[in-house]
């Protein structure tokens, strides 16, 4: 049974990071596909590219989700996969529920939701200062330094270039932005595949099949790269128009801003602090501040609002699901 449940872990968590990859597709190419600077096929096979490239940059991310949100020293190997399992559940099925009402909601917090979610269901520890300092701080802090830092550089950009031609000046972000898009999807690739292979290793490490000093293996790694690569590639289009449309009409100067920024962001939290930073949450928030140096009424904060209501209830909403689940299979898969 416990080979059965690591294969159906494996298989589960795959799922979720092509979930992650077309429902999170929009973060790295959404304004650069709104401001025509890449036709969207375009843009969807640089994104996937770039995601399977930064999948292999890095592990810090993956060991935090694997070792620092759930305590499973003292639970079985039946229900240390179980509960595995009841998370990636609670996970998929929040990033269906977002994806499908077009909402740019956080698939790390619905991972890191959906264990903790679980694992309160099964009575097992959660290690609540490090889900606070690694997820909870993380979650506040990272939109509004993006807000901050997109707002305080898109300005400096406007006084920069305040007597250029403004044609040859949007030709020529137009062509930078192929470049910051990239830098997003190697961050999103970066920080989000390393969340599967964090869940994979850990139920590796559970029935002694990884070693904790070897790290993890390359095989998780590759298949992690892929299935996140994958589900870029097959595209996230409601998403897409939330952010690069429906947010603010997002021109080729503040896409490129607000691209770096959010890239820039993602890697001080990967390589740096190690946590688990929502690419959602960061390039959304970029997003808005590039917005708001145009005037604060040109960012549609009816929409905003609706986004911020969904990274509230993210957390709870896939910690919900998980423990519903766990209820429902720990009876029917016994141990």
């Amino acid at each position: 049974m416990e080979a059965f449940l690591v294969v159906v872990v494996v298989l589960l968590a795959l799922g979720f990071d092509y979930t992650n990859g077309f429902h999170d597709a929009a973060n790295a190419i959404a304004t650069s596909v709104s401001t025509r600077a890449l036709t969207p096929r375009v843009a969807l096979t640089m994104a996937a590219i770039m995601n399977f490239v930064g999948a292999m940059l890095g592990t810090a991310v993956a060991e935090t989700i694997a070792k620092s949100i759930v305590d499973f020293k003292d639970a079985s190997n039946h229900m240390s996969l179980t509960v595995i399992v009841c998370a990636l559940i609670g996970a998929i099925v929040w990033n269906l529920i977002t994806w499908w009402f077009g909402l740019p909601s956080s698939s790390t917090h619905a991972l890191i939701g959906g264990l903790v979610g679980a694992g309160l269901a099964a009575s097992l520890g959660i290690y609540w200062s490090a889900v606070y300092n690694k997820v909870v701080l993380p979650m506040v802090i990272s939109p509004l330094v993006g807000f901050g830092l997109a707002f305080a550089i898109m300005l400096g950009v406007l006084w920069l270039l305040r007597n250029a031609q403004p044609a040859r000046t949007m030709r020529r972000f137009r062509l930078a932005q192929t470049v910051s898009a990239s830098a997003m999807a190697l961050g999103h690739g970066l920080q989000d595949a390393q969340k599967t292979m964090g869940v994979i290793y850990l139920a590796l490490l559970t029935v002694g099949w990884a070693d904790k000093d070897a790290g993890i293996p390359l095989w998780v790694k590759i298949c992690a790269a892929a299935a996140i690569s994958a589900g870029t590639y097959s595209g996230g289009w409601r998403i897409m128009r939330t952010l690069g449309r429906k947010i603010i009409e997002v021109d080729p100067a503040r896409g490129f801003v607000a691209e770096s920024v959010s890239a820039t962001v993602l890697y001080f939290n990967a390589y740096v602090l190690h946590a688990p930073v929502s690419t959602t949450h960061t390039v959304t928030s970029a997003i808005m501040g590039v917005g708001a140096t145009k005037r604060a009424s040109a960012v549609r904060w009816g929409v905003a609002k609706n986004i911020a209501t969904a990274w509230v209830l993210t957390i709870p909403a896939a910690a919900l699901v998980a423990a519903i689940f766990f209820f429902i299979l720990h009876p029917i898969l016994g141990g």
